[in-house]
C-alpha cells in the first residue's frame, strides 16, 4: 500500500505520487498553455549544500515562472508536519531564498 494512502497516477508519461498532484499538474499545464506561467518543470531537484558540503537534495513537485520563480509542493496536512520535510523547507529558504508554496 502506498505511503499515506496516496494513489500513484501517470499523465503524459509522468508519474505523480497522488491524484491531487496529478490534478495540479493538469492545472499548471493549462496555465502554461494560456501564457500565465512559463518554464514549467516537474520534479525539479535542488541540491542542498552547506559550507561546500552536500547535505541532501530537495525534489519539489513543480517549479515555474510567472513574475518570478515559484516552487510548489503538493502536501497533505500529515506530510506538512514531517520533520524531514520541514527541515528541507527551511534549507531551501536558507540556501536558495526560495519559499516553497504548499498546495
Amino acid at each position: 500500500m502506498p505511503k499515506y494512502f496516496a494513489k500513484k497516477t501517470t499523465i503524459e508519461g509522468i508519474t505523480f505520487d497522488s491524484l491531487t498532484e496529478a490534478a495540479r499538474y493538469r492545472e499548471l499545464r493549462l496555465l502554461e498553455k494560456v501564457g500565465e506561467i512559463v518554464d514549467l518543470a516537474v520534479h525539479p531537484k535542488y541540491p542542498i549544500v552547506v559550507n561546500g558540503q552536500k547535505i541532501c537534495s530537495y525534489i519539489a513537485d513543480f517549479s515555474y515562472r510567472n513574475s518570478g520563480l515559484v516552487v510548489e509542493d503538493v502536501k497533505s496536512p500529515v506530510t506538512r508536519k514531517l520533520p524531514a520535510y520541514r527541515l528541507k523547507k527551511k534549507l531551501m529558504l536558507a540556501c536558495y531564498g526560495i519559499t516553497i508554496v504548499e498546495i
